[in-house]
């Protein structure tokens, strides 16, 4: 089977299996580079366990070893109904899936993880092959902090899965809190609350309700959205600031007024 376009197979490796852990990031240098139109830091060699769900073995190895190559722990499962069993004993620091998978398919594999409260701020890039805007948009509604379509290059997964860690590794300081409202964040507990009710939210909700309440008031671009919350330096793809911003108010119930759209710019917290 011929390899997807931009990825080079390196010849005689054996696969390896990661040891359990959990995600502890390194000191390291950033940088950038541009991944499909947008810029993305990235940093030097990198740690944590990835697990990735693939049932393409030629792509899977592929992207095992470009991922070990920069310091990752990197477990394999092709069928999504194992990947689910792994995932339930040993939470990843990072998911990276395919949506057309055995046993289960992405998408529904997606949706059982946003229900467990153990995993529904796991970090989760997509893998597709289908050109459908209908499926990536699923994706980021179903708590995708990303994607990528195939064909790509492994180094654009590698500089993904780095921009994803290094937000889901960002320690808030401790007794933060924001109130607008009947808005209670508790930025260092990673909890909402509204009107004494606990509400879930992914990580990626998460930084983007933070961000807004920081800013109450202020209009804030889509291009600001990507850059603060996504770490892309560029508007390119306004799509994934208005799901999460969709997927968002329909968590806040009451109080999903608050965030206003403004037409042609972008979203403002009301105070």
């Amino acid at each position: 089977m011929p390899l997807h376009k931009g990825l080079v197979k390196p010849l005689g490796r054996p696969v390896s299996r990661a040891p359990e852990g959990r995600f502890h990031p390194v000191s390291a240098e950033f940088s950038t580079e541009a991944v499909d139109g947008r810029v993305v830091a990235s940093r030097g060699m990198a740690t944590g366990r990835i697990l990735l769900v693939e049932d393409e073995p030629d792509i899977a190895e592929i992207l095992q070893y470009n991922l070990e190559k920069e310091g990752f722990a990197v477990e394999v499962e092709s069928r999504g109904d194992a990947a689910l069993e792994r995932i339930r004993a040993a939470v990843p620091d990072l998911l990276i899936l395919d949506l057309m998978l055995p046993g289960l398919d992405g998408l529904e594999l997606a949706r059982l993880l946003q229900r467990d409260r153990r995993t529904a701020s796991l970090p989760l890039i997509m893998l597709t092959a289908r050109g459908d805007e209908v499926d990536r948009i699923v994706g980021l509604e179903l708590g995708a902090d990303d994607y990528v379509s195939k064909p790509f290059s492994p180094r654009e997964v590698v500089l993904r899965v780095k921009a994803v860690l290094r937000r889901a590794s960002h320690e808030p300081p401790p007794g933060d809190e924001l109130r607008i409202g009947s808005l209670h964040l508790d930025v260092a507990g990673h909890l909402l609350w509204i009107d004494g009710r606990g509400v879930d939210l992914t990580a990626t909700e998460f930084r983007l309700l933070r961000l807004l309440m920081e800013r109450a008031g202020r209009v804030q671009t889509r291009g600001q959205l990507l850059s603060d919350v996504w770490g892309y330096a560029e508007d390119v793809d306004s799509r994934t600031v208005d799901t999460h911003v969709r997927r968002l108010r329909r968590k806040l119930g009451p109080e999903a007024d608050r965030i206003e759209t403004v037409i042609g710019v972008g979203y403002r917290l009301r105070t």
